[in-house]
């Protein structure tokens, strides 16, 4: 709370853009201080690691779930998600030129494969809050997520078109950003007549249901973590490929 007031009398006090980090489920902590500078529409950065229970052995105490939703919740503050190194240097770009409200980083401590931007779009869609990472002609399902979960949408994608389906991938790094963005590009992205949709992501659902419709599923997690390896923890969570791949399924029947 300290760190959070001081970067806001920073701010304030102009000359300077303050940043500062710790874990994603200290966010708590900063609640006031991260909303007064929202109210306030200044200048700040947060950046917030160890963002799901993929932090692993710490156990459920530092595991995020609900502080996805938390932050979102803020009026006027940015959260950014990004998918890999790519992103990230796009929202840190985003959030340096960004003006008129605070900007959140919601970052993991796991590593994750860097996206080969000779193949898919270039990170800077991030800017629009949520793009077309991978198409196909009229797609019969749309497979979306922010952050780590991204990797796993990308091979539940692979894996469906495979078997001939016909699959549209949005990575989807920030609600606030898509949401200013005209309602043409919105439906672009996810268009009306596409029913069938999927959204994963390590926390609780909150929200997601906006963008997946009645005729979609959120993946997601409802109960605190545990201690244990991050990769045991996603299987018990069902933060995996194959319940993206057992959910779309049973969308595409």
């Amino acid at each position: 709370h300290a760190m959070a007031s001081l970067m806001n009398g920073m701010a304030m006090y102009g000359g300077v853009i303050p940043f500062g980090g710790t874990f994603l489920v200290f966010s708590d902590y900063l609640r006031p201080a991260i909303r007064l500078a929202s109210l306030s529409k200044i200048k700040v950065i947060y950046v917030f690691t160890h963002d799901t229970i993929g932090l692993g052995e710490d156990g459920p105490t530092h595991q995020p779930v609900e502080h996805f939703a938390a932050l979102r919740s803020i009026p006027g503050l940015i959260v950014l998600r990004p998918a890999d190194a790519n992103e990230t240097a796009s929202a840190w770009k985003f959030a340096i030129q960004h003006k008129g409200s605070p900007v959140a980083l919601l970052l993991t401590r796991q590593g994750l494969p860097v996206l080969d931007q000779s193949k898919y779009p270039s990170s800077d869609n991030l800017f629009k809050g949520a793009y077309i990472l991978k198409d196909a002609d009229k797609p019969e399902i749309i497979l979306m997520a922010s952050g780590s979960e991204v990797e796993l949408i990308l091979k539940a994608a692979e894996k469906l078109e495979s078997e001939g389906k016909k699959v549209r991938v949005v990575s989807f790094p920030s609600w606030e950003l898509f949401e200013m963005q005209t309602e043409e590009y919105k439906n672009s992205i996810l268009p009306k007549e596409v029913k069938a949709r999927v959204a994963i992501e390590a926390g609780v659902a909150q929200g997601w249901h906006k963008y997946t419709g009645d005729g979609g599923k959120v993946i997601s997690i409802e109960k605190f973590g545990a201690s244990a390896p991050y990769e045991i923890l996603y299987e018990k969570y069902g933060i995996t490929v194959e319940n993206i791949l057992q959910t779309s399924k049973v969308l595409l029947k």
